[in-house]
């Protein structure tokens, strides 16, 4: 790339491309190609101009390496699908030719002429009005009408024409800030990279859904989810399709069925010949996600949202009262000029987009208000352990083998057996077999997966078990083999255990270890910090790992040996006692619990569905995000709070100067469009750097 320098500080570079011009997609693909560049740390490009504005803090030479090594039509640069440039052009656009056209009717066209277009443009507004008062609501669209209507009858066509042109701005202005909020989310929900297993010639190959292509053959199996529209070629499967059809329960998909993309496989497994491939779709679905998620408005923007409404009658009721008292039009139209209701049915969605937005970057998915209002209101938060306090990335340290039993052997079975139902703790026991280079030829029959308890099959005649200590001892009625009791109480009470049985009677058990994440303590000292006054810690593990966790992390109290459908109880009974609950976890079994939590939040490296039902979701690797969220939702919560009682001070205090006769109608809707654009532009502020 060609380029001179045209202005340069410590740690800042202006360039200009010395070509003559340069498209929109040219100024993206040399801004995310800077910003990928080591030492970036933030780029700006102006098509126009053909400007780049690079802010680093690497070395100066890295940068002008990077720039002389680019090349438009050669370079290789990931560019997402929508970037927001196009939109912001379209809005510059739109701006620039309405003020222009009102500049040039003013100097060009007589009076009467512009009074008669005046008149024209009116209709749409009382029309709409009509409309509203028909349907037995007044709203600002009455507002509206009203103020312009006045105007022309007393006379006064250039106000009203002042008022639409005002008004004409607010809409555009609404628009695009909330235009610009969804389409900043959805270019960075966008670029999360989804991967799915795809079957080439036998063999399964895991590629990026971006490159799977109509006729392609991918395999879905039981806690994954369905990531595109797609036929059943062979297997049976129960589909959870909540997302796509609101049904709770599953769906008994077999061969011929239709699946659909965004839709989780509950039981079972399903081999899926695709039908519709990955692509503009995906932004389009997360757009539709992103407006969906506006319906989840939080109690706070709720109640702002209809204070809004109901403020329009007040307002028309004082622009009555004042032109009766004292025969001033002029101030009745001041106070016509200002309402509340633009102002606060902006800034309180945008603040919330803007709040998902920042979750986003720090890798926080919120479906909603609703939930960034529970997660900081919220005075008890539950974890799962494995996966989510645990570094979910056990090993197998010892087998202990019962009965006679050779402790390579069953490490053979219970991978044969595990290999099927590939999650953290079964991926432990697959690799423990790698590493002693022990090969589990299918030796057994179907193998039954029973959600939080294991897995059931059949060697020969036996039955073979393996799962936690409730399945195989209390539900399976397993024994031990005679002289066995000491052994089995001498397993080492930190490490979690996993049995396996054959033919009724203990064959083994599994010594697993999962070290507990080195930030776990600090995140529940935290949490208790940021106004959590209880953490409690729910798993299917044994009362003694349980308590030996706990203890070490500092929670207040926990549970052990729950089945899913006791996580959900306890948070029902939570709030039965009146407190907001938040629910942290990664499994299939954790479903139940994240769908009945006030937020339910999902690790991302967990089950699929569990992804599916939670209302946020969160990165595996830092549990710091779990603070960041607490700190981000507060600042959401103080954020509109500022807005509210910014909105009715100001537009209350332009209705007192109106009527005392300081400032003319068309002064009144100026500075009402104008705070309204300032709450708009500070509603999509970063929050965190408000909160800290």
């Amino acid at each position: 790339m060609r380029c001179q320098i045209l202005h340069e500080s410590k740690g800042r570079i202006r360039i200009r491309d010395v070509r003559f011009r340069m498209t929109m997609e040219e100024a993206d693909k040399l801004q995310y190609y800077l910003q990928g560049v080591g030492g970036v740390r933030r780029v700006t490009v102006n098509d126009r101009t053909r400007d780049a504005v690079i802010e680093y803090t690497g070395p100066r030479e890295s940068v002008l390496d990077a720039l002389a090594r680019f090349d438009y039509d050669t370079t290789a640069v990931a560019v997402p699908e929508h970037t927001g440039r196009a939109l912001q052009r379209e809005f510059e656009d739109q701006l620039f030719f309405l003020i222009a056209k009102r500049l040039l009717k003013r100097l060009l066209l007589p009076a009467d002429l512009r009074h008669l277009i005046t008149l024209l443009k009116s209709i749409p507004y009382i029309v709409k009005a009509v409309r509203c008062i028909r349907k037995g609501r007044i709203e600002v669209s009455v507002l509206d009408a009203v103020s312009i209507v006045v105007a022309m009858l007393a006379g006064d066509f250039e106000t009203a024409s002042s008022v639409m042109f005002m008004l004409k701005i607010g809409e555009l202005l609404e628009d695009w800030t909330h235009k610009r909020s969804v389409d900043d989310l959805a270019e960075r929900m966008s670029l999360n990279v989804d991967k799915v297993w795809v079957r080439c010639g036998g063999t399964e190959v895991l590629t990026p859904v971006n490159e799977v292509a109509p006729g392609d053959v991918i395999v879905v199996r039981a806690g994954g989810l369905i990531p595109l529209d797609g036929t059943v070629l062979e297997g049976e499967a129960s589909v959870n399709q909540a997302s796509m059809t609101g049904e709770h329960l599953p769906v008994r998909k077999t061969d011929g069925s239709a699946v659909y993309a965004g839709t989780v496989v509950d039981e079972g497994e399903c081999v899926i010949t695709v039908t519709q491939a990955s692509g503009s779709g995906r932004y389009d679905r997360i757009i539709r996600m992103i407006e969906d998620s506006e319906k989840l408005k939080s109690e706070t923007e709720a109640r702002a949202s209809h204070l809004a409404d109901k403020l329009v009658p007040f307002s028309l009721v004082g622009a009555g009262l004042a032109w009766a008292l004292t025969g001033n039009i002029a101030k009745a139209l001041a106070i016509l000029m200002v309402d509340y209701s633009c102002a606060l049915k902006l800034a309180m969605p945008v603040s919330v987009l803007s709040a998902m937005r920042e979750g986003s970057d720090h890798r926080i998915s919120i479906k909603g208000g609703k939930f960034l209002e529970a997660a900081a209101e919220a005075e008890t938060i539950v974890f799962d352990k494995t996966g989510t306090l645990t570094c979910a990335a056990p090993r197998v340290t010892e087998v202990v083998p019962f009965g006679g039993r050779d402790a390579d052997e069953m490490l053979r079975l219970a991978a044969c057996l595990e290999e099927h139902f590939p999650h953290t703790i079964a991926n432990a026991v697959v690799e423990a077999a790698r590493e002693k280079d022990l090969r589990h030829d299918e030796i057994h029959s179907r193998v039954e997966y029973v959600v939080a308890h294991g897995i059931a099959s059949a060697v020969g005649e036996e039955r073979v078990l393996i799962g936690s200590s409730h399945f195989i001892f209390e539900d399976e009625g397993v024994t031990v083999p005679e002289g066995g009791e000491p052994l089995l109480d001498s397993l080492p009470p930190e490490q979690s255990h996993l049995y396996l049985a054959v033919g009724g009677e203990l064959a083994a058990v599994l010594c697993i270890e999962d070290k507990v994440k080195e930030e776990a303590a600090g995140i529940v000292a935290g949490l208790h910090e940021l106004g959590f006054s209880r953490v409690v810690m729910l798993t299917g593990d044994s009362r003694r790992t349980a308590a030996a966790v706990a203890a070490r992390l500092g929670i207040d109290e926990f549970r052990a040996e729950v089945l899913p459908e006791d996580k959900a109880a306890f948070i029902r009974a939570e709030h039965e006692a009146g407190r907001k609950v938040i629910m942290v976890g990664d499994g299939i079994n954790d479903a139940p619990a994240l769908s009945e939590a006030d937020a339910g939040i999902a690790i991302s490296a967990g089950a699929a569905i569990a992804r599916e039902v939670a209302d946020i979701t969160i990165t595996e690797d830092d549990l710091h995000e779990l603070l960041t969220l607490r700190r981000l939702s507060a600042a959401l919560m103080r954020r509109i709070g500022f807005n509210y009682r910014f909105i009715m001070g100001v537009n209350s205090l332009l209705i007192l100067l109106g009527l005392a006769g300081l400032l003319p109608a068309a002064a009144t809707a100026l500075l009402h469009n104008a705070s309204t654009l300032f709450i708009g532009l500070r509603s999509m502020k970063p929050l965190l750097s408000d909160a800290e």
